[in-house]
């Protein structure tokens, strides 16, 4: 994968990065925590601006944060309400802890928009709530550019400076995006048991 990411970036360049970071976004077969530490290290190898890299980095996966924002927008509150009452289990939410999530997401939500755009796996689909809620655009953009410019940065810088060493980055991010991928595996399973429970407990609290 290293070979062909480099192949790509090398034969396309700036805009190879932004098309591989919005790919990444919408649809995540090949993590940013590759893409943004390879094109960082062809920049330290001449071929390109660290600058632009991550210039066009950030550009491609605002994209596509901004691509699952109308996903979230289309979707709409009252079809998820809709979608809870019928198949609350296989969602993990019922209708009343959905209320409860978005009255959360109301008041938090800049920062979770911000710290979600951080979180592997997660920054790829915070934006859909931001959606659902209707949350302003130019409020959202500033939050997911603000995440997105820290990360990408990040990462390109990592495999900038480390240059030859730049696997060094892939074997640290890779870990951790395993570790958070099956902690959010583990949360599924654990709500689709719990979902009886905690519905009649919320319905004898009230």
């Amino acid at each position: 994968m290293f070979d062909w990411i480099t192949g790509f970036l090398n034969t396309i360049g700036f805009v190879g990065v932004a098309l591989l970071m919005f790919t990444e976004n919408v649809f995540p077969p090949i993590p940013s925590e590759l893409i943004m530490p390879l094109a960082g290290f062809n920049a330290a190898q001449g071929n390109g601006n660290i600058v632009v890299v991550i210039i066009a980095g950030s550009l491609g996966s605002l994209a596509g944060a901004l691509m699952w924002f109308y996903v979230g927008l289309w979707i709409g509150r009252d079809r998820v309400h809709r979608l809870a009452a019928r198949h609350g289990r296989w969602l993990t939410v019922s209708p009343d802890e959905f209320k409860q999530a978005e009255d959360w997401f109301a008041r938090h939500g800049g920062a979770a928009v911000f710290i979600g755009r951080l979180v592997p796996t997660v920054r790829t689909f915070i934006s859909v709530p931001a959606g659902m809620a209707r949350m302003p655009m130019g409020r959202f953009m500033a939050y997911s550019a603000l995440g997105t410019a820290i990360w990408t940065t990040l990462l390109g810088l990592l495999g900038y400076f480390l240059e030859s060493q730049y696997a060094k980055v892939e074997a640290w991010m890779n870990p951790v995006s395993n570790i958070v991928l099956a902690g959010i595996v583990g949360w599924y399973v654990w709500r689709v048991a719990t979902y009886d429970r905690r519905t009649a407990a919320r319905r004898a609290a009230d």
